[in-house]
């Protein structure tokens, strides 16, 4: 009993001091929110660090700057936009000096803040880069600058786009675990990984007809900011001309090699300083804290869909078809919002999840303007939850279109069997009733079934995008069978309408709302209270210390399994697993 009385008071005393120490932290949390706004110097310089993941917004976190990640750091689209185009008026901000460190990106979001930055410099403000590596995406952002200095020991990467698909059949085959596949469109190829060892012709025409459209914008608008012949920076890439730091220099990527300090050094003219420890450089985090709101009783309301969808559930890193439909209806009701902006960047995902945010948007049409936003990707269920908007916006090298159906079923009745020594047996009062099962495989009158589904869901797709897009069903087939597109393709083919950013997309809204200047945006869904991120934040990290083979390495294919795992009825998704170098 002594032992029992002794062990229950240690862990008392763990539970209590473990408490107390979150309420600690709690309080440091509490006293970084309270802390006063950052203050902006005369002669300051706008400083971006562009390193880590650039996605659509980030989780308030007061523990950020505290406690960085241990993963990659997540850089926020929407506060570099809004710290970038505020910087441009603002008689305290000098200029823009940008360290990129391999930013992982999509292509579309890079274009807006080299577009931003482009604005930027229209108001007579210099931009200045640095950069030990720069990477091919890294530079589509720095080209823009009045010069780039190269560490005379670093490099440039300057060869083109890449596309690596990953390919499952070889690990099923050892596995004994037999895919059941069904769709509709020859170019619907999420399910290809999963058949065989190699892209068919219809992926691998699509892939590459992406990728040139693609990388043609990247050479056109490098080739207008560096004042190199477009011609000329196809060869420099085609050939691998640009290898070795003094490369860069010779064909005129970068301006000249230095350090650091020297790179720096130059910026003291432009600030009236003469030592560069005095340069008042400000990062684009704290800037974005100094910015205010303009305050009107309009409101724009920006509802940001980002992720796989989902039928329904509590993640903020999928699109609830149920959340995400109840905030459109919200926006709808609400007197306040004049406007709605769907900003999208998703693969696509649950067919059902998707119908369900798409009838919310019939539902608004001719009540309040919503306009559609395209991000990095906006295909399959993410062009299904758009394709009604009264106008789409998209970014010349968005991916979008894939409109296309497939469903999906693993036999793992070998598997279970051979190789773990489990086997199943079963009693039905029907017929079919295990259809929906993983310990046989389906016979040819269940795959007829299935296989008649996944073409009503296709037929059901076709024809809300014809109506949507004011196309045939017949033209609309023709661009249709899961194909993807560039934002350049979907252009001219009546995918969407607009070539343009999210700041476009918000003066459309305005526009169309009548509002003039006289708005607030505000975004939605809101994010949760911190202490609610906080607690699944230590779950997730719990979780990947469990799974101690999450490394740098593993991490896309784990992804890929658990992207797996949320395949639930028919799928309305973009080829799967396609990484773009």
């Amino acid at each position: 009993m002594a032992f029992l009385r002794n062990l229950l008071a240690t862990l008392v005393g763990l539970f209590i001091f473990f408490f107390l120490i979150f309420i600690f932290f709690l309080g440091i949390a509490a006293s970084f929110d309270d802390q006063e706004v950052p203050v902006v110097e005369d002669n300051s310089v706008l400083y971006l660090k562009l390193s880590g993941v650039l996605v659509e917004r980030v989780p308030d976190d007061p523990f950020q700057d505290l406690f960085p990640a241990s993963g990659p750091r997540l850089l926020s689209l929407i506060d570099l936009l809004n710290a970038i185009g505020e910087a441009k008026d603002d008689p305290k901000i000098k200029g823009v000096y940008i360290e990129p460190q391999y930013l992982r990106s999509g292509y579309a979001s890079l274009q807006e803040v080299r577009d931003a930055l482009i604005e930027f410099k229209e108001s007579g403000k210099f931009i200045y880069t640095y950069g030990e590596y720069i990477s091919e995406s890294d530079y589509y952002v720095a080209s823009v600058s009045d010069s780039v200095f190269l560490n005379p020991e670093g490099s440039l990467e300057f060869n083109g786009l890449s596309a690596n698909v990953t390919f499952w059949k070889g690990l099923f085959d050892k596995l004994e675990i037999e895919p059941e596949i069904f769709r509709v469109g020859e170019f619907k190829s999420y399910v290809e990984p999963f058949q065989q060892k190699k892209m068919s012709e219809e992926n691998r025409l699509q892939i590459s007809e992406l990728l040139n459209s693609v990388y043609g914008h990247y050479i056109k608008n490098v080739s207008a900011s560096r004042g190199i012949q477009a011609q000329d920076l196809r060869a420099i890439s085609d050939k691998l001309k640009v290898y070795l730091p003094e490369d860069a220099v010779e064909y005129g990527l970068v301006d000249r090699l230095a350090y650091e300090d020297e790179a720096k050094s130059l910026i003291l003219d432009e600030v009236d300083e003469s030592d560069f420890d005095d340069i008042n450089f400000i990062s684009f985090r704290r800037y974005a804290k100094t910015l205010k709101s303009a305050y009107s009783k309009n409101r724009i309301a920006v509802i940001m869909a980002s992720g796989e969808i989902v039928q329904s559930g509590p993640d903020e890193d999928v699109i609830s078809g149920e959340k995400f439909a109840r905030e459109i209806r919200k926006a709808r009701e609400s007197s306040s919002v004049k406007a709605i902006v769907l900003r999208v960047n998703s693969p696509g995902g649950s067919l059902t999840g998707s119908d369900m945010i798409w009838r919310e948007v019939q539902l608004t049409k001719g009540v309040k303007p919503i306009i559609a936003s395209m991000s990095n990707v906006a295909a399959s269920g993410g062009y299904y939850i758009s394709m009604l908007a009264d106008t789409i916006v998209a970014q010349p090298n968005t991916i979008t279109g894939s409109i296309g159906i497939f469903g999906m079923l693993f036999n793992l009745e070998k598997f279970l069997e051979n190789k773990l020594g489990i086997t199943h047996d079963v009693v039905n009062t029907g017929e079919y009733s295990d259809l929906i099962t993983v310990t046989r495989p389906l016979n040819e009158f269940e795959r007829q079934t299935i296989q008649k589904g996944v073409e009503k869901g296709y037929e059901t797709f076709v024809r809300k995008a014809a109506e949507g897009r004011g196309l045939t069903i017949e033209e609309m087939k023709k661009i249709a069978g899961g194909r993807v597109w560039s934002g350049l393709q979907a252009k001219e083919n009546g995918l969407i309408d607009v070539l343009g950013s999210f700041g476009d997309a918000i003066e459309l809204a305005a526009g169309a709302a009548g509002l003039g200047d006289d708005y607030r945006v505000r975004l939605y869904p809101q994010q949760r209270p911190f202490i609610e991120q906080l607690m699944g934040r230590l779950s997730d990290e719990a979780d990947a210390r469990i799974l101690g083979f999450r490394s740098a390495y593993l991490a896309p294919y784990i992804e890929n399994i658990e992207s797996l795992t949320r395949l639930q009825g028919l799928q309305a998704r973009m080829p799967g697993m396609i990484e773009i170098n």
